[in-house]
């Protein structure tokens, strides 16, 4: 095994010497842009054809010279159970089986290369089902790029007079296995300070860290940044950021006000996965999402996998990674909610948009009595209240359960009868809603926050 940190140079300068090409992608036009997704999407197929045993059957009749995005429907889905069920058929380098990744994920206490080549990530997700990753060499100085090309193009038009290298705080997961810990870990450089907070550390840790770096940018949980906002109008927190980005959780537009409020400083959202990198960025030009449209295919389709039009709601995603051929992921299911944008955006970007997103189709609670509740019939109660800082609804038999973190004293009755009519208003029998405020709201694997716990099915255990 050859050394980390001489392997991690040689990673950092590989991914360097590609920061040109990829800052030149954001200002492609639409149609370079399809061409460009056209021309991966058949590279990827022949590959997954002749080096995953698995697509080699799905893909066989696939005619890959006619293929592009429009006739990607007729291709089949891909799901996280097929890939843990299939992982070894799947994977297109043959060393790398499930038992081999799993045994390196296992013994990692920091950033590690498997086999001095690859990366490997595990993901709990919202479901509650483990899903495991890998990376190529490439791919994973690419999902750098992904985030990086954005902050230096900003860089470029909003010049900083500091003449410091720039500092980002990052108040997130620590952990590894998880993509935004390892990814920061591997392309540490002295162009860039990186100082981590994790959001498992005190409050009160976590502010006197940030008081003390005072940096440039703040990179954070989106359910901390009502928390960080209320450090700062008690004047605990003193930080001045100049651009704030919000990644792993959904942005609610009463954080992202609550946050220009306090600080005045542009905000941009962030949509990573584990199996496509940064799916989507914020520009800070407005509200929304540019996609990375020339790196991956994003499908949004109904509960049925039926195409949903710009300017409607998806249920879920069909992702095709275009860019990480080691684990072919083509047409994989992720249940995040996201809608197109028609209109074009400010910042002359034809990347396309989508709306910040508001949560995942594993989020709605689904009642006995047949009735089907969307998360926004509690945020829109929630979401009004100024003194709620966190939130946490426990879906019951015949409501919910709601843990509230607040800034001060807050009537809890009022909440919880609002939120009664309004589970009513859609049609719940009889429904019952119990609030209560709590010093802390438990957060699961890395750190996130689970807003919405939907009731497990009888006979279901989540593993």
């Amino acid at each position: 095994m050859r050394d980390y940190e001489s392997t991690r140079l040689r990673h950092v300068e590989h991914m360097r010497g590609q920061l040109p090409e990829h800052l030149d992608r954001l200002t492609w036009s639409a149609d370079r842009l399809r061409d460009e997704r056209t021309l991966r999407l058949r590279e990827l197929l022949r590959t997954a054809r002749a080096q995953s045993s698995w697509h080699r059957a799905r893909l066989s009749t696939v005619d890959v010279d006619a293929i592009d995005e429009d006739r990607l429907g007729g291709l089949p889905v891909m799901t996280k159970s097929d890939l843990m069920a299939r992982f070894d058929e799947i994977v297109t380098d043959r060393r790398l089986t499930l038992d081999r990744v799993d045994a390196h994920l296992a013994g990692l206490t920091s950033d590690a290369y498997l086999l001095d080549e690859f990366h490997a990530l595990a993901s709990g997700g919202s479901s509650g089902v483990r899903g495991v990753f890998v990376w190529g060499w490439d791919a994973w100085a690419v999902c750098w790029l992904m985030n990086l090309r954005s902050q230096v193009s900003d860089a470029r038009s909003d010049p900083d007079d500091d003449p410091r290298p720039p500092v980002l705080m990052i108040v997130a997961a620590d952990n590894p296995s998880h993509f935004s810990g390892a990814q920061g870990r591997t392309f540490a450089s002295p162009a860039l300070q990186v100082f981590r907070f994790p959001v498992t550390l005190p409050l009160d840790a976590i502010v006197e860290g940030l008081n003390r770096v005072n940096g440039r940018t703040l990179m954070v949980y989106g359910s901390m940044l009502a928390t960080l906002v209320a450090e700062a109008r008690a004047g605990r927190l003193t930080i001045s950021p100049r651009r704030i980005i919000a990644v792993a959780e959904p942005l609610l537009p009463e954080v992202r006000q609550a946050v220009q409020d306090a600080w005045g400083a542009p905000i941009a959202n962030s949509w990573g996965t584990s199996e496509g990198g940064v799916v989507a960025r914020g520009c800070y030009r407005g509200t929304g999402m540019h996609l990375a449209d020339d790196l991956l295919i994003i499908e949004p389709v109904d509960e049925n996998g039926q195409a949903v039009p710009c300017g409607s709601e998806s249920a879920k995603v069909y992702l095709t990674n275009l860019f990480n051929p080691l684990l072919p992921l083509i047409r994989y299911e992720i249940t995040d909610q996201v809608t197109f944008l028609d209109e074009p955006c400010d910042c002359g970007s034809t990347h396309r948009r989508i709306a910040d997103i508001q949560g995942r189709l594993d989020d709605v609670f689904r009642y006995p009595s047949g009735i089907v509740v969307h998360p926004h019939a509690f945020r829109s109660v929630l979401g009004r209240d100024a003194q709620v800082l966190e939130y946490q609804v426990r879906q019951t038999v015949r409501g919910a359960d709601v843990l509230l973190r607040t800034r001060g004293s807050v009537d809890v009755e009022p909440l919880a009868r609002g939120l009664e009519a309004e589970l009513d208003r859609v049609g719940c029998p009889q429904p019952l809603v119990t609030a209560r405020v709590v010093a802390r709201i438990p957060r699961v694997g890395v750190g996130k926050l689970k807003r919405f716990v939907p009731l497990e099915p009888p006979g279901l255990t989540r593993s």
